[in-house]
């Protein structure tokens, strides 16, 4: 099968240059698609478009930007098995896990439908003193402006429409570079975005390299900055200037299975292996640490050991399969570097451990040393470990000696540790019985300390693109 030749989006229009790259097939390593590389000049292009742009686009009223939106959301229902196999071709994702992101792509496009006539103000009696009689005030949100996004791989669709529907609804233009690794998904969201009808000029979609992107950081004209991705985005966020900054920059996910965990204990294994493991881990709130009470230890132990032994790696594209490759050969040898370095410190693997080329098998360890990558990092791969506790607050203060702060997970029965894992732990959100892993895209997601700043989801998305305007009215 001949490569597709898609193009990139410039100022809303298709644009196709001579210089390409290819993307693969993360399994077979095939060809599927050769895609334009922009150059400065369409950067520029893109961002000039998008600040003449941004009062037309203010101006859009909320119904027509629902419009857009709903459309949006009726050409995903129409494509979603032709997204949900591209997506696993590019990304090597399970095509069970491709087609639940196509899933949350439609989710999170509906919510921005629904969100964009909701922006509403607020009144204020401003006499709280004898200065503010016969004043009011009123509050209004109004869009920031020209934004700039840069999305990463493993989320191709759904990380993609999380800046891109909120953007809409909120009345701003935008720029996004999708991760070079995975940018077909984008490309198809700019086929559809071609049809809705939005003001000229006022989007583009363009894949280019680092350097070539730096005025979607620096660029004073993008008043906003939405990164998702490695820590690089701190340097990022040094490098913006005035504008707004969002960072989402991972995590190593904790769990605490409490000694009464509030659940059968088949319940809380079928939820961290599918922490653990779903998309080959490849996910910020994947399961990384399982800390467990240590009266519950060893059974929970036997039963993961024989789940995550059953896990069927293989060809993403085969409905069985669980564990597809990783994103490149580069990553799963990284994986399976700190597998054997925490061994090497006196972990000991419990199941799996292999890497099969740019597949790496789901892997479970215990005894993992505090001072190795596995403990400090975050893996980005399938692979947890199993530490046993006696106290639940020394096991929270454990899951707070992690530099990051994304999500944290708690099985427990005791409201009383439920509400205290919510006080104390020093994350994003606390999900109690359940996984880290566990996100629906209306929620506020975001974390603290390593992990970033700013929260997504699409009603807080939408506000971090949006400026409150106060208007104050005498007599």
């Amino acid at each position: 099968m001949q490569p597709t030749q898609p193009p990139l989006y410039i100022a809303g229009q298709p644009w196709r240059g001579a210089e390409r790259f290819s993307v693969e097939d993360k399994f077979s390593g095939a060809c599927i698609a050769e895609v334009p590389l922009a150059g400065p000049a369409e950067v520029e292009a893109a961002i000039a478009a998008a600040a003449a742009a941004a009062p037309s686009m203010a101006a859009l009223p909320a119904w027509k930007r629902q419009a857009v939106l709903e459309l949006c959301v009726v050409r995903f229902r129409e494509r979603s098995e032709e997204l949900a196999q591209v997506l696993c071709a590019e990304a090597g994702k399970p095509i069970r896990d491709a087609r639940g992101e196509v899933t949350r792509l439609i989710d999170t496009f509906r919510l921005a439908a629904e969100e964009c006539t909701r922006l509403g103000g607020e009144v204020m009696d401003l006499a709280i003193s004898a200065r503010g009689e016969g004043r009011r005030g009123f509050t209004r949100w109004v869009p920031v402006g020209p934004c700039g996004f840069i999305t990463p791989f493993n989320f191709p669709l759904n990380l993609v429409a999380h800046k891109v529907a909120p953007a809409i609804a909120a009345g701003c233009p935008f720029v996004l570079k999708p991760a070079p690794r995975t940018p077909l998904g984008a490309l198809m969201i700019g086929e559809i975005l071609a049809e809705a009808g939005l003001p000229e000029g006022s989007w583009s979609i363009l894949c280019c390299d680092n350097d070539t992107a730096a005025p979607l950081v620096e660029d004073p004209r993008l008043r906003l900055l939405s990164f998702t991705g490695g820590e690089v985005g701190w340097d990022l966020r040094a490098r913006a200037g005035r504008k707004k900054v969002t960072l989402e920059l991972g995590g190593n996910a904790s769990c605490v299975v409490d000694a009464r965990p509030g659940a059968e204990l088949a319940d809380v294994v079928d939820r961290l292996v599918f922490g653990a493991y779903y998309q080959s881990g490849q996910s910020c709130i994947s399961v990384q640490r399982i800390l467990v009470h240590e009266s519950l230890y060893a059974p929970l132990r036997e039963k993961l050991i024989t789940r995550v032994e059953a896990l069927h790696m293989g060809d993403p594209h085969e409905d069985d399969t669980f564990i597809g490759p990783l994103i490149d050969l580069a990553a799963a040898e990284r994986v399976e570097a700190w597998v054997r370095e925490a061994c090497a410190g006196g972990a000991r693997v419990l199941a799996g451990g292999e890497r099969r080329g740019s597949l790496h098998a789901a892997t479970l360890l215990q005894n993992v040393p505090e001072d190795c990558r596995l403990a400090r990092d975050e893996v980005f791969g399938p692979v947890a470990y199993l530490e046993p506790f006696s106290d639940f607050d020394a096991a929270l203060a454990r899951v707070n000696a992690s530099r990051f702060g994304l999500q944290a997970g708690v099985f427990t029965g005791e409201l009383a540790h439920a509400l205290r894992a919510w006080e104390r732990l020093e994350v994003g959100a606390v999900v109690v019985g359940d996984v880290p892993s566990f996100r629906m895209d209306n929620m506020p997601y975001g974390g603290v300390k390593d992990s970033g700043c700013g929260r997504e989801g699409v009603r807080w998305a939408i506000r971090d693109m949006s400026e409150e305007r106060l208007l104050v009215l005498r007599g």
